[in-house]
């Protein structure tokens, strides 16, 4: 299980990634480096192959049945040039008979007439073009032979089977030392490139762990905690700065909630003494039915305020959630108001506060919720109530402005 969940986890796969790319990017890099040094060594060994082919037709002659190499013996370059062709060479008669053949050249596996394979064997007699061919010598270096037959360049107009070898030991070398440092480096470019993609995977996981290690710390009674950006304005601030604001809205939710528990216990509290206290009264001190019926009456009325207040924390709920559907229909507004003040002048004169209502006498009609319009001029009331000391004064205005209504409570 534990090996499961390294293998899942971000970290892994991302290094497992840039692994593989880089190993198939080594492969390729690889390959390609290859491919072209081999073609540059072929290329080479086929141009100085070409040059000794040349150089050995202005070199070699044949005098009197006998092969001669004709050149400045002074000069070090075509006696260095002459000394390397006659190393390994072949010619041969047009019957086939051996002229001359150098040792080197004879130690080599590969060789014309009746001891060469099949699938490269020259018939001398026959052919004019020129074949190249590899070998390879008792010890097994290989080497480079190109053979062909020459007429028209020697005495009495004969044609001889002439070839050459050259060796390619170096290049093979060269091309060999080139495989295994590719087989060498690779593996140790790729535990590298794993090992610092495993470093820069956790550098760029670093601040993802950290939001993490952040968000663990708050809770309901922390949630003023916020993660400092990191002002690298990338894709993490920006997760960083949406994680904020949840955590903001949050906290107003909280802060609602909270609000909210206040408000039911203190508006819930005062209607449930009063109910309370009538009754333990009517139980200890009533004697007639009419007192009874009194308390009974009494507690009835607190009870359906208790009840208005339950529907209007039901209805604040609702509509902080917006689940409250407005039933719009024409309504008199002036109507409304003068009935809803008239209804707070009772305790207005309680609460020795003098309320006074400035409304037009003619109908002012708008598209509204009339349980909702009169709710909320009702708690405007209230608080008004309840906030203006003793001797003060509440007016309610109500007037009329283009196509629009104007409400005041002061």
């Amino acid at each position: 299980m534990p090996v499961r969940r390294f293998t899942r986890g971000l970290r892994f796969q991302l290094t497992a990634s840039y692994g593989v790319f880089f190993t198939l990017l080594l492969l390729v890099l690889a390959f390609i480096f290859r491919t072209a040094l081999a073609s540059n060594i072929n290329i080479e060994n086929s141009a100085n192959q070409s040059e000794d082919w040349g150089a050995l037709k202005g070199y070699l002659r044949v005098e009197r049945g006998q092969p001669e190499f004709h050149y400045d013996h002074e000069d070090p370059d075509e006696a260095a040039t002459a000394s390397r062709l006659r190393s390994v060479y072949l010619i041969m008669d047009e019957k086939g008979k051996v002229i001359e053949e150098t040792p080197s050249f004879t130690a080599l596996t590969i060789l014309p007439a009746s001891r060469m394979p099949a699938t490269e064997r020259i018939k001398y007699d026959i052919q004019s073009g020129v074949v190249t061919w590899e070998a390879h010598d008792e010890e097994g270096h290989p080497y480079q032979v190109r053979g062909g037959v020459w007429g028209d360049m020697f005495e009495t107009n004969r044609r001889y089977y002439v070839a050459i070898a050259r060796s390619i030991v170096y290049s093979r070398t060269l091309l060999q030392n080139f495989t295994w440092l590719c087989w060498g480096i690779v593996p140790l470019a790729i535990v590298a490139g794993c090992w610092l993609g495993w470093i820069n995977a956790g550098r760029a996981l670093g601040p993802v762990l950290q939001v993490a290690r952040s968000a663990q710390r708050i809770s309901g009674s922390n949630l003023s905690l916020r993660i400092p950006a990191r002002g690298a304005h990338d894709e993490l601030d920006y997760l960083i700065n949406t994680f904020n604001q949840m955590i903001g809205r949050l906290e107003n939710s909280f802060t609602q909630i909270r609000q909210l528990s206040i408000d039911v216990s203190h508006e819930l509290r005062t209607p449930i003494t009063i109910i309370r206290g009538q009754l333990e009264v009517a139980l200890f001190t009533a004697q007639t039915s009419e007192q009874y019926r009194d308390a009974i009456v009494s507690s009835l009325q607190d009870i359906e305020r208790l009840s208005q207040i339950v529907r209007a924390l039901l209805l604040l709920s609702q509509a902080e959630t917006g689940q409250v559907v407005l039933q719009k229909s024409p309504l008199d507004l002036a109507a409304v108001v003068r009935d809803i003040t008239e209804q707070f002048e009772i305790p207005a004169e309680g609460a020795q506060v003098h309320l006074s209502a400035s409304v037009a006498d003619e109908p002012l009609t708008i598209e509204a919720d009339r349980v909702q319009i009169e709710r909320m001029l009702s708690n405007l009331l209230s608080n008004a109530m309840k906030f203006t000391p003793e001797g003060g004064e509440v007016c309610v205005k109500l007037s009329k402005r283009d196509n629009q209504a104007e409400l005041v409570v002061e």
